[in-house]
């Protein structure tokens, strides 16, 4: 690795550590998290939800494969860095385009290795995720502190003016594009959906056209008001509240529209973000979990069907279990029993708190994007 070079990281329980940068050299505050998933670096690191994020990887080998373009989740990757055990510059894969460590200095990421990422991990969750702070040009730990403690946290920040998109267009890639399948004439749409754009990952659009959607992406300070009368004419069937990053109870903008939608008795379908401001739109507000939901192995109960599938998730916020006032739980994590999906009593509406797009994970949770089809046509 030629760009290796010495970084130091302070914590804000005030552990200071040492180890080996293959990405960015500069000096990044952010909030560490850890991801159990075996697969799909790329896709992580590139899902706009771990915008203000460092993510520490418990795979312990990280950039055998390379990275491509076609495997971007975003056009751009606005984690903060990636914590891995050992990262392997040299990649094997005929589908790789460059190193891991080029895409990162690229897009201005931080990488770090070399560190005992078990140890990390442990430490996230017995304490709890935390602020830090790493830097390539700053080796001293009473600095760094100073400078950690004189930053906003990651909950004090509005990442989703960052990520969302600035104009609308539409998206028209299927999942099967990809393999030179003739989408277009296979498939016909059968409703036109807005898709509220908080950062959203590209397999979700995907997933919604390959549902048989017309979609267009709206940006985050989208008008609720422009929407209902599209509905109205009938030039809109429903709307879809995306994935993002950080505190969901910080987007008061956002909630005000939602809460006109919801009146307006629209089919919504809400994933992860989306999820939780459906929750803080109806007056039930999220909490913090202690060291969040990251990864592609978490088992969640169907209530509906009674099977269990094997999910892919990204989220430090839940919603409240009071919710059952007004809506009915459809699926449950089975790691600690928190709330995985919900649809609403009086409205039009559902949500999931995990991600059912196929990309990084399992393939069990993809027909709900056909229920919203489903909701839409009912």
């Amino acid at each position: 690795m030629n760009n290796t070079k010495k970084v130091w990281i302070y914590l804000e329980n005030g552990i200071f550590l040492e180890a080996k940068s293959f990405g960015a050299h500069d000096t990044s505050v952010g909030e560490i998290v850890f991801n159990t998933s075996l697969t799909g670096y790329q896709e992580i690191v590139s899902d706009p939800s771990y915008a203000g994020q460092f993510i520490t990887f418990t795979m312990p080998e990280i950039g055998n494969v390379g990275v491509n373009t076609q495997d971007m989740e975003s056009a751009h990757a606005y984690a903060k860095g990636m914590i891995v055990r050992n990262y392997q510059d040299k990649h094997s894969n005929f589908r790789a385009e460059g190193s891991l460590g080029d895409f990162l200095i690229e897009q201005n990421i931080m990488g770090i290795c070399n560190i005992d990422t078990r140890y990390l991990t442990k430490m996230i969750r017995k304490e709890g995720a935390m602020m830090m702070v790493a830097s390539t040009k700053i080796s001293d730990k009473d600095e760094l502190k100073k400078i950690l403690e004189n930053s906003p946290r990651i909950e004090d920040i509005n990442y989703i003016e960052q990520v969302s998109t600035k104009k609308s267009y539409k998206h028209t890639t299927s999942i099967y594009n990809n393999e030179k399948f003739e989408y277009e004439k296979a498939h016909k749409s059968e409703a036109k959906i807005a898709v509220i754009d908080f950062g959203v990952k590209r397999n979700i659009l995907n997933e919604l056209v390959n549902a048989k959607m017309d979609v267009e992406v709206l940006p985050n300070d989208f008008s609720a008001d422009e929407l209902i009368n599209r509905y109205k004419v009938k030039d809109l069937d429903g709307v879809f509240l995306s994935n993002g990053p950080g505190d969901p109870l910080v987007l008061k903008k956002e909630q005000e529209q939602i809460k006109k939608l919801i009146d307006a008795k629209i089919p919504m379908f809400g994933i992860c973000l989306g999820h939780q401001l459906l929750s803080i739109s109806h007056g039930y507000d999220t909490y913090k979990l202690k060291f969040g939901h990251h990864g592609g192995n978490h088992p969640v109960k169907n209530l509906k069907t009674g099977l269990v599938e094997i999910t892919a998730q990204n989220h430090n916020y839940n919603v409240p279990d009071n919710i059952i006032e007004i809506a009915s739980v459809t699926h449950t994590n089975l790691f600690d029993n928190t709330i995985e999906g919900l649809k609403y009593n009086d409205s039009p509406i559902f949500s999931v708190q995990h991600h059912p797009e196929s990309s990084p994970g399992p393939k069990e949770s993809r027909y709900i994007f056909n229920e919203f089809l489903s909701l839409i046509k009912r």
